[in-house]
């Protein structure tokens, strides 16, 4: 009974949203009050028309005035049609309300006057008032005037003279009276039963939009804990440069003093140890200097000191300090630099760590092979680039890996002869552009 009941309530909210225009849609009070108007007049003239039905049973001599009240109801059912083809609303709504009034004192003054069955009626219309014109005193007032109005002509018929139909036998009246005040009182609880149901629906759409706003502000603030967090960590990590670098430093400058002086004496033993010491602190503070610019990039605090720099000496610079690990994985470099690469303002140190984290992904990958690298000016009327190519035969990137190298701490290779942090060419995307000339660094294979 229950899912029967609830599916006749959706088929007429269905029905009810089809009659109201996108204008009132849109604003959540307008739509509410809709949606009672609409509720009144699809429904009220079933209720409403058992009155004129009675009457034509109980009344010996049915005559017009039965005829105009049961077209004044039924015509209760234009209203719907004539909103959803834009008629004003609030109009509408005062001019029901006037057809309410007209049905009541026409069936009183034909039906007992002051003393008609019909009577009860009339608590409607303040009751429709109040659902269809919501807190709109102004239209309060004019709905009062029409019913004072209206009760005036009542009044000025009645006092003046003209005869009041009430002929029906005491039994008709008394029959009448209790069908008029079932009828009402259905079509008041109707009414009560859907507003409230309206009010229960926007109180729980109101309380979830207010859960709804309580996560978004939890949500606001955790981001907002979470951007500190984030800023406090790099922040840190920036002003860590000097602390971590220095020690470093100096392991690697103690370990290459001891192991020219172990060369300079023949000890071999001690100069193998001295060389992986001093490789393993190359190796740490290459680590850290990647950790550190990526956290500096991060947090917005890597600025670039630019000077005047010679490129052919940067770069055979990059390519010279290529060349031992190269040699060590049995790989010859060949450096092509095009003539005049002239003068650019950059940041040689992040130039250099940029270029040379390339080539030094290329030696790595590459197994007694051969790697090219070739740098040249390429300038038109628009542009002036340096592009560098670095070119080597090693193993290659399948084409549906080339978004992830880029990627901070994704490596394609975990054997651990390729060791990594997967760090340096993330970098190298994030550093783009150090030099005024807009340098374009590729690799190929």
């Amino acid at each position: 009974m229950a899912t029967k009941l609830a599916g006749v309530l959706a088929a007429l909210d269905r029905l009810v949203n089809y009659f109201i225009p996108s204008k009132i849609a849109a604003d959540r009070d307008a739509r509410n009050r809709a949606h009672v108007f609409l509720v009144s007049h699809i429904l009220g003239p079933f209720i409403g028309n058992v009155v004129p039905i009675t009457l034509y049973f109980l009344d010996p001599e049915p005559g017009y005035e039965v005829a105009v009240l049961t077209a004044s109801i039924t015509s209760f059912w234009i209203f719907p049609f004539v909103l959803r083809a834009g008629g004003p609303y609030n109009l509408l709504a005062l001019v029901s309300i006037q057809n309410l009034i007209f049905c009541i004192l026409w069936s009183c003054y034909f039906y007992g006057g002051v003393t008609s069955p019909t009577l009860p009626w009339v608590l409607t219309i303040p009751l429709l008032s109040f659902f269809y014109l919501g807190s709109s005193a102004s239209l309060r007032v004019i709905v009062m005037a029409q019913f004072a109005a209206n009760l005036a002509i009542f009044s000025w018929l009645y006092g003046f003279g003209y005869s009041i139909k009430n002929d029906l036998p005491v039994a008709a009246m008394q029959g009448l009276g209790l069908v008029s005040l079932v009828a009402a009182s259905l079509y008041v609880a109707m009414m009560a039963l859907y507003y409230a149901k309206i009010q229960a629906s926007q109180t729980e759409l109101e309380s979830e939009m207010r859960q709804h706003m309580a996560t978004a502000s939890a949500l606001r603030l955790a981001t907002a804990e979470a951007e500190l967090a984030g800023a406090a960590k790099s922040e840190f990590l920036a002003k860590m440069s000097h602390e971590l670098r220095t020690p470093l430093n100096a392991v690697i400058s103690y370990s290459q003093i001891l192991l020219e002086d172990a060369e300079s004496e023949g000890d071999r033993a001690s100069v193998a140890d001295l060389n992986k010491i001093h490789d393993a602190g190359q190796h740490l503070l290459k680590l850290v200097n990647e950790i550190l610019d990526l956290s500096k990039i991060e947090a917005g605090k890597m600025d670039l000191d630019l000077e005047e720099t010679d490129l052919t000496e940067l770069l055979g610079e990059i390519v010279d300090g290529a060349r031992p690990a190269a040699k060590k994985n049995g790989n010859k470099i060949f450096c092509t630099i095009g003539p005049n690469l002239g003068m650019a303002r950059c940041d040689a140190d992040k130039f250099r760590n940029m270029t040379g984290q390339i080539l030094d992904n290329a030696v790595k990958f590459t197994q007694d092979g051969k790697i090219e690298f070739v740098a040249k000016r390429q300038f038109d009327e628009l542009t002036d680039d340096l592009v560098i190519q670095v070119i080597d035969n090693g193993i290659g990137i399948a084409p549906e890996h080339y978004e992830r190298i880029f990627v901070i701490f994704q490596r394609l290779h975990t054997k651990t002869q390729y060791a990594g942090t997967g760090i340096g060419l993330a970098i190298c995307k994030k550093m783009e552009g150090p030099c005024d000339c807009s340098p374009r660094a590729a690799s190929r294979r």
